[in-house]
């Protein structure tokens, strides 16, 4: 684990980042070999829709005719963020600590979901501005300490990380990954003042304008999105020469996002499939894609958020969503809730009897 606790904030020089290598997934043959295996089952052409789609990408990223998910993962990456000093968020930066307590007692959302689905989950205190080694949790076996530092700096005055500290999120994610089982990864987090570090790298790593990238986070009211609509913008200016993709990352993201970035691009490297939740993991997944080439053909993306900026970044990442249900939650509950599908999808694949197998007569040609 790599801490770091730096009194000052120099001028980002970029680092020299060892990404490992993201292999291409596209093979024609593979391709061509489970489009036949799903049109030979018993059933119409094309009559599952998007799970016949779904079975060929998850074909195609595991590298296999016979996809499966062994041992899913979920690793929700908690930070807090200098930024929400200046009122960009409906609740205080404490909530950020009082939800990991929540999460170690079994009693958000996520954890809900991860028991219904046998989904092993994890909490990863990548910067929270607390110290849980003086807490009740402090050997919680769910509990994982990757701590930078406490909270990112205030992007409104300088970078909200040092190259240093980014770079060091970056490596702590892909850490995390080397070590787990599985074959699926979904990264949640937890962060009040996230959604404003997921609208500034949207604006700046999609040329998009900031207005559009901001949504109403943890519940803003319209004077509140004004107010933060107009320190986002500020923050902006004050970065404006912020445009290489690790320059943005340490400048406006923050060290949850920038953990998750690296556990996504340590996935991919692997051939992990990466179930992708909502706006923030979507942030994250972008920064990944503008590190690392190649990392979002990984990617399944799990539903729809309600954040405006997500529809960008889903355009961005020339993604389809597999549900939209109204969320806007984050911790990577929108993924959870998809998951089955992905199960689903193997099974019909694997499973499901062809027309030979069942003696049925096929399509007339």
């Amino acid at each position: 684990m790599k801490t770091l606790n730096t009194l000052t904030a120099p001028k980002i020089i970029a680092p020299k980042i060892i990404a490992p290598k993201i292999a291409n997934i596209e093979n024609s043959e593979l391709r061509q070999q489970l489009r036949q295996i799903i049109d030979q089952k018993t059933k119409p052409l094309g009559a599952l829709g998007r799970l016949e789609t779904l079975a060929v990408q998850l074909g195609m990223i595991q590298g296999t005719a016979t996809p499966q998910i062994t041992q899913p993962q979920i690793r929700v990456f908690a930070a807090d963020h200098g930024l929400t000093k200046h009122g960009t968020s409906a609740y205080p930066s404490a909530v950020t600590a009082q939800m990991v307590y929540n999460f170690l007692q079994g009693g958000a959302a996520i954890n809900v979901l991860a028991r219904q689905h046998n989904i092993e989950l994890k909490v990863v205190d990548a910067g929270v501005d607390a110290d849980f080694t003086n807490s009740p949790f402090k050997d919680h076996p769910q509990l994982l300490d990757y701590k930078v530092r406490h909270g990112s700096r205030d992007a409104l005055t300088e970078p909200a990380m040092t190259a240093a500290e980014c770079l060091a999120a970056l490596e702590n994610g892909m850490n995390i990954v080397k070590g787990i089982a599985g074959n699926l990864l979904i990264v949640g987090e937890m962060g009040i003042g996230n959604t404003s570090a997921a609208s500034l790298l949207l604006a700046r790593l999609g040329d998009i304008p900031i207005d559009a990238c901001i949504g109403r986070g943890t519940g803003l009211d319209d004077k509140g999105l004004a107010h933060k609509a107009n320190i986002l913008t500020q923050v902006l200016a004050q970065h404006s020469d912020v445009q290489a993709p690790f320059d943005v990352l340490a400048a406006l993201g923050g060290l949850e996002v920038a953990m998750m970035a690296g556990a996504l691009i340590q996935a991919a490297s692997e051939r992990r499939i990466l179930l992708i939740d909502g706006f923030i993991a979507s942030s994250a997944l972008l920064a990944a894609e503008r590190l690392a080439p190649g990392v979002a053909q990984y990617a399944i993306f799990a539903h729809h958020s309600v954040e405006p900026g997500h529809a960008h970044l889903l355009k961005l990442l020339n993604a389809e969503p597999l549900l939209n249900m109204g969320m806007r939650l984050g911790e990577g509950s929108g993924a959870a809730l998809a998951y089955p599908l992905l199960q689903s999808a193997c099974a019909i694949i694997n499973e499901m009897a062809s027309f030979n197998d069942a003696g049925i007569s096929g399509q007339n040609s």
